[in-house]
């Protein structure tokens, strides 16, 4: 017996060496697959609507509150807005594998597990510009022509804050009259998103022709006309930015209400109650509140011995002794007072006298300084060349 275990030990030790074992002939175990999400809860938030409302149900509280921890020195998760998208994915067991949030149309907040641990990043897109020339003719209003050349409502609102300072838009806009305007358009995926800086702008009312150029200033982007005076005036045409003239400025006019004629010394507008009224210019606010037949009202003190008063408000947005700035919302369209229905009464003062709102003329402004004139006209070329690029409307080449 004992000689046959030394032989089978010679043997055993005379084998080739280079010979695998039968141990290493076996194949490892194989690793196991990352695990695929069994679930996955995905849509939008609401209003009023918190993390943990929302994943409730999927994950537990200590979930919840690690997802929150792990956001915190990324983006803090108890800030949610409404209409944003979230997706969140679990395994078969429930465990969460990751969730992300759209916090803005460019930033977007992933959350993935690694191993054991939850690891975040906030991953930014950027958007593609293209600069566009847009034409159209007016054939009812700015808003209707912006849509019939294809483009949406804020082009509109954009071009009209523009030209502002020279044209009432509830008013002075006739049919025939046309725009062009070189606008940058900012894209998502190939898909439009929103519109950018208007580059250079063209409005033709009547026989007038006015050009707006983009500027870059020590001060921020303005707009200037071709000689470098700025769009921007002392007064804007309006204080309501769409609406339409109810009432002129009249020494003799029958009062809805009381049904007698007496002197109606300012501008109706007629508007949606709720319309935000702006400040006419730069000023300080000397009434606000109830006053009489004007109901609530606005009265600001400007310089050069003008005033400009607001009533009929429904709602005032300042007080007595505030300053504010041009544009400024003060209030809103309302009935209040002696008024028939929503509208705006708008009064210009001018050293104690009653004026016509509709005739005044603002001082010249002062021009692009001498040291960026040569930037300027370089700008100014370039710009404007964008909007040559689209011809006029037929109408207006038989008028040049």
């Amino acid at each position: 017996m004992r000689l046959l275990r030394v032989a089978g030990a010679v043997a055993i030790l005379l084998l080739p060496t280079q010979v695998p074992s039968v141990l290493d002939q076996v194949p490892p175990p194989p690793k196991p697959a990352p695990a695929s999400p069994s679930r996955v809860l995905s849509g939008t938030i609401g209003r009023n609507a918190t993390l943990a409302g929302l994943l409730g149900e999927a994950i537990s509280p200590a979930g919840v509150q690690s997802l929150v921890e792990t956001a915190k020195p990324l983006y803090d998760l108890a800030r949610l807005s409404v209409g944003r998208p979230f997706s969140l994915s679990l395994t078969s067991n429930g465990m969460l594998m990751a969730f992300s949030y759209g916090i803005d149309e460019l930033r977007t907040l992933h959350i993935r597990r690694q191993g054991d641990a939850l690891r975040a990043e906030v991953v930014t897109r950027s958007y593609e510009t293209r600069v566009e020339t847009v034409r159209g003719e007016i054939s009812s209003s700015l808003f209707g022509a912006v849509e019939d050349a294809g483009e949406e409502d804020q082009l509109a609102v954009d071009l009209a804050a523009i030209f502002e300072w020279d044209v009432d838009f509830n008013t002075e806009l006739q049919k025939g009259d046309s725009f062009r305007v070189a606008v940058e358009k900012l894209t998502l995926d190939g898909q439009f998103a929103r519109y950018g800086s208007i580059r250079s702008a063209e409005l033709v009312r009547g026989e007038r022709l006015l050009r707006a150029v983009r500027f870059e200033t020590e001060r921020g982007h303005a707009y200037f006309n071709p000689q470098g005076l700025p769009m921007r005036k002392e007064f804007l045409r309006s204080p309501l930015k769409f609406s339409r003239i109810s009432s002129r400025f009249s020494r003799s006019r029958l009062h809805p209400v009381l049904n007698l004629r007496r002197a109606h010394l300012g501008v109706d507008y007629a508007a949606p109650e709720g319309t935000p009224v702006r400040a006419a210019a730069d000023g300080r606010v000397t009434e606000a509140g109830w006053s009489g037949g004007f109901g609530r009202m606005v009265r600001i003190r400007h310089g050069r011995g003008m005033e400009t008063l607001y009533g009929h408000l429904a709602r005032i947005a300042v007080t007595a002794g505030q300053r504010v700035d041009q544009g400024t919302v003060i209030g809103t369209v309302g009935s209040t007072g002696l008024a028939t229905g929503p509208h705006l009464d708008y009064r210009t003062i001018k050293n104690g006298s009653f004026v016509n709102p509709l005739t005044i003329q603002p001082p010249p402004a002062d021009p692009i300084p001498a040291s960026a004139r040569a930037a300027f006209e370089a700008t100014r070329d370039r710009e404007l060349a964008l909007l040559d690029s689209a011809s006029p409307p037929p109408s207006q080449l038989a008028s040049r």
